[in-house]
């Protein structure tokens, strides 16, 4: 499969600057780009309303439909991208705002800490901690605590299966359903399409893997919260939703979940998107894909 139009110009691009290595850049400037990159997320959705807030001493950013009143209203918590170590509201605003309108549903994100400044476990305690509070203060927040979704992209969705798996263990709560955007569960780089798709595509297996050592450290890889991957307790999960990119090092990573859970008895689809790479789905200016993912999310959210 070729690649989409407007990635391929992406792609091209890297491929003609020499493939930048990110070891020749600081935290600061990796930072910089990831939120220059934002250019390239579409026109910006304004038919929400937006607001930050701070409960029990986390940040969180809220996205409401405009008008909902004291509607109790499916959620979905969200958890961004970045290899651990950028990613903000600000990277994901427009997403997240569209995920909004598209579903007619609260939308939360969540701010974890990030390495290198906040090593493991700093970010999976932040997500778990934050999805916590959130459920804490559904009604308060117009949210039905029996239909929140949880998800992220790449780093994010690591957060989303760990935090569903910590609240699983804990048997307090869970939420309605899981939906993983490319998301990085193995942080031995195990599978071929780390070296497949890992010089050329833009998020290269170098910027994956130098993220997992500025979080991790010397922690060990196989730690069930550190390569979730190759978990067996994905039994009693809810229904999960996976969303992997054909040109993306995580791909085959994302699909081998697919198939653990289905083995574990999970309530488990996967889509591959064609002709993408790892990170489309903040492409929505460039990206048909990055388009109908943001709408199958929505979808998804709303039906929860």
């Amino acid at each position: 499969m070729a690649l989409e139009k407007g990635i391929a110009g992406l792609v091209s691009d890297f491929i003609t600057a020499g493939r930048p290595s990110v070891k020749a850049m600081s935290i600061d400037d990796r930072r910089a780009g990831y939120l220059a990159s934002t250019v390239l997320a579409g026109e910006r959705e304004t038919r929400v309303d937006t607001e930050d807030l701070t409960l029990d001493g986390m940040t969180f950013r809220r996205y409401s439909p405009a008008n909902v009143g004291n509607a109790s209203l499916p959620a979905l918590i969200y958890f961004h991208g970045g290899c651990f170590i950028s990613g903000s509201f600000e990277t994901h605003d427009n997403q997240l705002r569209q995920l909004a309108f598209y579903s007619g549903c609260q939308v939360i994100a969540v701010q974890y800490r990030l390495a290198p400044e906040h090593r493991w476990p700093a970010a999976h305690d932040d997500a778990q901690t934050g999805a916590d509070i959130i459920w804490k203060n559904a009604e308060k927040l117009g949210i039905n605590r029996e239909r929140i979704t949880l998800a992220g992209d790449s780093a994010g969705g690591h957060l989303a299966l760990v935090t569903a798996l910590r609240l699983k263990a804990a048997a307090t709560w869970q939420p309605a359903q899981l939906v993983l955007i490319y998301p990085m569960l193995d942080a031995t780089a195990y599978f071929d399409s780390y070296t497949f798709n890992g010089s050329d595509y833009v998020i290269t297996r170098e910027a994956l893997l130098t993220g997992y050592e500025f979080y991790l450290g010397d922690t060990d890889r196989m730690l069930p919260d550190v390569s979730p991957l190759w978990r067996d307790d994905f039994s009693g999960l809810p229904p999960v939703h996976i969303i992997t990119a054909e040109f993306d090092p995580l791909c085959d990573e994302g699909e081998a979940l697919y198939q653990h859970m289905i083995e574990q008895g999970v309530n488990c689809t996967c889509s591959r998107y064609l002709g993408v790479i790892h990170g489309f789905f903040q492409l929505a200016g460039i990206s048909q894909s990055a388009r109908d993912t943001i709408r199958d999310v929505a979808a998804r959210v709303a039906r929860a």
